[in-house]
């Protein structure tokens, strides 16, 4: 499994939409009024990667195994979603499951398709959906570091722990500012996500523009990227419409062809992809054989035990050592044995840290 995005936004932003085009399917029914999307409808779909074909043409593999990337398309929130109003409580409690947070803004004009504000403001829209968010873990944290303040008192190691990672969490909700907004180290934003903070999870800003700004964005999304940018979190230009369309043609040079006729050079689920994987900071290596071309999804700084933990849990345990080729060597020198003769394949420890693209060999032993 790659990772899980939820989609989100308010109603009527074309979340379900995006989520059909991006899963190929039609599981999210699509209409024009609130709450169409009650119940929660999950997709996977393969990660798009041009090098996992090119190994596996290479090594003549039989199968094709992608990473999996997970969308949930989540009910549209609406301002009042923390204190229960809408489908709020359900809403807050799909997203806490996923990884990371895919926030369709909608940065078109339609006056087809009504907008609960009466008006086109993305950015406005991107603030009331983080107002919600804030306000559940306001009032999760200010019970959680309660409790845990009276524990301390007694000398509760623990909870003295907890308090250290949830106060500086707390003050800034209190500041209005979201917790990944936090300047913390590795250590402490893995401790913070485990809490299950809404706003702990990185953000990706979807641009739902219209098809004639697919290519370049408009002046809906240049705003949105400059929010993004003062908030270090993701922006990607996207258009609905065009993927629902992309997601009918089932010949790949078709729809490469079709795009090129728009002016894009990928699909969106190819940006969103990408831009995800920069966002969670994630890395892709390879298990290349006859039988198989297989990509798996690991975090940047992973050791080579973990990465082999991936494939299955008694690789880690009984991790010897990675035979390693990177992928640009596996293709200059056509293959394993190729490059194995030409010296390109490493024998890596248990301290190895994985880098995107490498082709490992676990050796073990139970």
């Amino acid at each position: 499994m790659g990772f899980s995005c939820g989609i989100v936004g308010l109603p009527n932003v074309g979340k379900s939409t995006l989520f059909n085009a991006l899963t190929a399917t039609q599981a999210a029914e699509a209409a024009n009024y609130p709450f169409c999307t009650i119940e929660p409808n999950l997709g996977r779909v393969a990660v798009p990667d041009d090098r996992l074909e090119t190994l596996a043409r290479i090594a003549k593999s039989a199968k094709i195994i992608a990473t999996q990337l997970e969308f949930v398309d989540i009910a549209g929130l609406v301002k009042g979603a923390s204190k229960g109003e809408g489908l709020g409580n359900q809403f807050l409690a799909n997203i806490r499951e996923v990884d990371a947070i895919v926030h369709v803004l909608r940065c078109f004009e339609d006056p087809d398709v009504v907008h609960v504000e009466g008006a086109i403001d993305p950015v406005r829209d991107a603030a009331t959906v983080e107002t919600e968010l804030m306000l559940a873990d306001l009032e999760s944290l200010e019970k959680r570091v309660d409790a845990a303040s009276k524990k301390a008192k007694s000398g509760d190691k623990e909870a003295k722990a907890q308090l250290a990672i949830m106060e500086p969490a707390l003050a800034s909700l209190r500041e209005g500012r979201p917790v990944r907004a936090l300047e913390t180290d590795a250590e402490t934003r893995i401790a913070l996500r485990k809490l299950g903070l809404l706003t702990a999870k990185p953000v990706l800003y979807a641009c739902n523009v219209d098809e004639a700004s697919a290519a370049t964005g408009n002046a809906f999304s240049a705003r949105v990227a400059e929010r993004a940018a003062q908030e270090h979190a993701g922006c990607v230009v996207i258009s609905a419409a065009i993927e629902a369309e992309v997601a009918q043609l089932s010949d790949a040079a078709e729809k490469k062809e079709y795009l090129a006729a728009l002016g894009l050079e990928e699909t969106g689920l190819a940006r969103v992809v990408r831009a995800g994987y920069a966002l969670l900071d994630l890395v892709t290596f390879f298990t290349v054989g006859p039988k198989e071309a297989h990509a798996w999804t690991v975090p940047a700084g992973a050791k080579a035990p973990q990465a082999a933990g991936a494939i299955h849990s008694d690789f880690e345990r009984g991790f010897i050592r990675a035979e390693t080729i990177s992928y640009a060597d596996f293709v200059a020198c056509n293959g394993e044995a190729g490059a194995k003769d030409a010296g390109r394949m490493r024998l890596e420890g248990k301290d190895y840290v994985i880098q995107d693209g490498d082709c490992l060999h676990v050796l073990f032993n139970l």
